[in-house]
């Protein structure tokens, strides 16, 4: 799938993401296709896990909700999220069924924010986690989180840190490949979180 990693650390946010697509059994790597998943969102970037049909769909659809897209706190996430799913729904074609006891309908999108007011996750009913120090996504996130949670406190960059944890996923996890992408942002002054 993929290794999709946020870090905040004294006053920068960094997001990195590998580049492999797959189909089945079949990888597309960077050298046949740019493979980008990271999108750019007004000042945000979100990394997005999932089919590869997401990208596409979402740079359309976030343009679509304009200023309707709001993603500096959990709750204007949450709120940009269920407009956004509607959307999907109306315009998209989204299918939202994942098992039938499901409590709610599934956006069936698992996502990384970086923006200056910090880093959010979002998963399929829509969800939103804020993380104080650092998450990942996809199916090399627990080889990155493993990694990311060694390097934390000996290094003091978010940059370098979201490096170690996409490296990681890229190492080990058969699904993730280099080369990978790493974005950095300012935090909004008041959104800091300082070493331990």
């Amino acid at each position: 799938m993929t290794t999709i990693v946020a870090v905040r650390k004294n006053s920068t946010v960094a997001i990195a993401a590998d580049s492999l697509t797959t189909f089945g059994d079949t990888r597309l790597s960077q050298s046949y296709e740019s493979n980008r998943k990271i999108l750019a969102v007004g000042d945000s970037y979100i990394g997005v896990a999932g089919t590869s049909a997401h990208f596409s769909v979402l740079e359309g659809a976030f343009a679509g909700l304009g200023d309707e897209c709001r993603l500096h706190s959990k709750q204007d996430v949450f709120r940009s999220f269920l407009k956004l799913h509607a959307l999907l729904k109306e315009s998209y074609f989204l299918n939202t069924k994942e098992e039938e006891d499901d409590p709610y309908e599934s956006s069936q999108i698992m996502a990384l924010i970086a923006n200056p007011s910090g880093i959010y996750g979002v998963y399929s009913y829509r969800e939103v986690f804020s993380f104080e120090r650092f998450w990942g996504i996809g199916s090399g996130r627990n080889f990155a989180l493993g990694a990311m949670y060694a390097a934390y406190p000996h290094l003091n960059s978010a940059r370098e840190i979201a490096e170690v944890g996409v490296l990681a996923g890229v190492e080990f996890d058969k699904s993730s490949s280099g080369p990978f992408q790493i974005l950095e942002i300012p935090l909004a002054s008041g959104s800091s979180t300082e070493c331990p």
